[in-house]
């Protein structure tokens, strides 16, 4: 836990707090699983491939991949899946009434990556979401990963005008229900405000874009202990996170679009 924006009273304020963080972090650390859920050991070597399966590197331990790659054997396997955006060019995959539209009847989309946002603002559009998602889920449990990364809860965050947390909430349980009822665990993918209401949505760990490079880390160390595996994508960015959280957390830096070993965008560093 920082001490960055706490008023110095002397060392021995100083010490109190750091000794109350480290013990906050150990307990969240140490939280048990449910039932038949096997939560992924925290600060060990990871490596993300979401882009691109490859071999993974000495050391690592803990991998991130697409649901329709297969898991690397051996280890502790994440199955990546985008549950509130589609994949580019991927809309006409899904029912056009679960496609977020603007007050002039237009689809909404992630201009970054290309990928049309859902609609997650009625319960029974969240319902129908959630039955897409929940059979690629299904798809992880059957291949093997122990467990699942939801991915773009933070949406509602980027379109404030059109959704709110409670509903990007209300869909992330009904995925965390569901993820548990297979056998895996859930990973909080972003969205820092929210690490807060894990409790409540079932989500078990966390998988941090760029915490390091925009100071969040901390937000989800004080829900998930050292169970937060932490990607950046610069090398000022991993400079960060590893001086602040490199003895605690599990922290990758790959390139933006995340491409498999061979291909000329390829970057992996860690601390």
């Amino acid at each position: 836990m920082s001490l960055n924006r706490v008023v110095r009273r002397g060392m021995t304020v100083a010490a109190a707090l750091t000794a109350t963080a480290a013990a906050c972090l150990t307990a969240a650390s140490t939280a048990s699983a449910a039932p038949g859920i096997q939560l992924p050991n925290p600060h060990i070597g990871w490596d993300y491939q979401i882009g691109g399966a490859y071999t993974p590197p000495a050391g690592v331990k803990i991998v991130s991949r697409d649901y329709t790659a297969d898991p690397a054997p051996g280890l502790y396997n994440i199955c990546y899946v985008n549950a509130f955006q589609t994949q580019p060019k991927k809309e006409g995959d899904w029912d056009s009434d679960l496609l977020l539209k603007n007050s002039k009847g237009q689809v909404v989309y992630d201009g970054k990556w290309g990928e049309a946002i859902l609609d997650i603002r009625t319960e029974d559009k969240r319902k129908r979401i959630a039955e897409k998602v929940n059979g690629w889920i299904d798809t992880c449990a059957a291949k093997g990963f122990q467990a699942v990364e939801p991915d773009n809860y933070d949406t509602y965050d980027r379109y404030q005008d059109l959704l709110d947390p409670s509903q990007a909430e209300d869909l992330i349980t009904r995925l965390s229900q569901h993820a548990h009822s297979k056998g895996l665990a859930i990973a909080q993918k972003n969205a820092p405000d929210l690490a807060k209401d894990h409790a409540k949505t079932g989500l078990d760990f966390a998988v941090a874009e760029e915490c390091g490079r925009y100071n969040e880390c901390e937000k989800y160390t004080k829900a998930y202990g050292s169970r937060v595996y932490v990607v950046e994508y610069t090398d000022s960015g991993l400079k960060k996170a590893c001086s602040a959280w490199g003895d605690k957390l599990s922290i990758v830096r790959r390139d933006e679009n995340v491409k498999p070993k061979g291909h000329e965008e390829y970057v992996r560093k860690t601390c």
